[in-house]
């Protein structure tokens, strides 16, 4: 009997170019995991495709984590976006939101005629922040930070690597809106990562297989990435074929947010009362909304005053 084949969509995997001290990720997002996020905050067109990026990415880097915890791409600066929040959990949850400025947005997007606007021109005087949450309290988080300085997001997360990680990257990213008659549109996005493995007495110099993987790498196109046609399998065949290349068994990603009553509640309860009491509505409550996945939670505030 055949193997099963790999789901097409909500997926991430890693994979192997045979015989080669290249490894990668790719994956790819569609109604089960980002089209949710981004139609339930419904950005305009462009910041919706930034923000399916900066979710992408975070499942990319996210899922290589070797414990349980968070994954956390962020970007912030003094554009008209102020901050932009990608995550990925190792249990394949993601979720993002951004926040922005409305009528610097609408300049922006007079000044480019609709085009697609550069990272400087969306966030300024910017930076771009991977951060590892560990499950674990007690163990810190990590943070790595690099400014946003390149036209793309893909691009600022290859500086992140090499200068903060000092691993040679290369990020493809790509997100688009299928429109099909007669169906409700659906965001679609593509992402692959590829590294290059330090050289050692087993592998030897590295050098020359990275070029060359670099060099079939950079024929990828935004569409492909996306294309809702070209499985992840078929699209890492059509790039590394001549080289050889193995898919792992891929991993589920879902759209789930991590907020919690039992979340808020711990946070309202580390609050000092008088705060609290300022912060109460009319009727007593102290009331919330997850800036992620919109959902209210609404506190007695008797229930955590003393």
């Amino acid at each position: 009997m055949d193997a099963p084949s790999p789901p097409a969509d909500d997926l991430v995997a890693n994979f192997q170019i045979d015989s080669k001290p290249v490894r990668g990720r790719i994956t790819r997002l569609a109604d089960g995991s980002l089209d949710p996020i981004l139609k339930r905050h419904d950005y305009p067109d462009s910041l919706a495709r930034i923000l399916g990026e900066a979710v992408s990415l975070a499942v990319l880097v996210g899922s290589s984590l070797k414990f349980e915890g968070r994954l956390i791409v962020q970007a912030e600066g003094d554009g008209p976006i102020s901050m932009l929040v990608g995550e990925y959990h190792t249990d394949g949850g993601v979720r993002g939101y951004a926040r922005f400025d409305a009528e610097r947005w609408a300049r922006l997007d007079a000044l480019n005629k609709g085009g697609r606007p550069h990272m400087p021109q969306l966030f300024g005087r910017g930076a771009l922040a991977l951060i590892i949450v560990q499950d674990n309290k007690n163990a810190p988080p990590y943070q790595g930070v690099v400014p946003l300085e390149k036209a793309t997001l893909a691009e600022c997360a290859e500086d992140y690597f090499n200068q903060s990680q000092q691993v040679p990257t290369r990020v493809a990213l790509s997100v688009a809106e299928l429109h099909v008659t007669g169906e409700a549109p659906v965001w679609r996005a593509g992402g692959i990562l590829l590294q290059k493995l330090a050289g050692d007495e087993a592998r030897g110099e590295t050098d020359d297989a990275w070029e060359t993987a670099e060099a079939l790498f950079s024929t990828v196109s935004d569409g492909e990435l996306a294309d809702p046609d070209l499985r992840a399998d078929r699209l890492l065949y059509r790039l590394f074929h001549e080289e050889g290349v193995r898919m792992e068994a891929p991993s589920q990603v879902r759209d789930a947010c991590t907020c919690s009553e039992e979340r808020y509640r711990a946070t309202l309860a580390s609050m000092p009362d008088e705060q609290l009491r300022d912060l109460a509505e009319a009727d007593g409550a102290l009331a919330t909304e997850c800036q992620f996945c919109g959902r209210t939670y609404r506190i007695p505030l008797a229930d955590v005053t003393g």
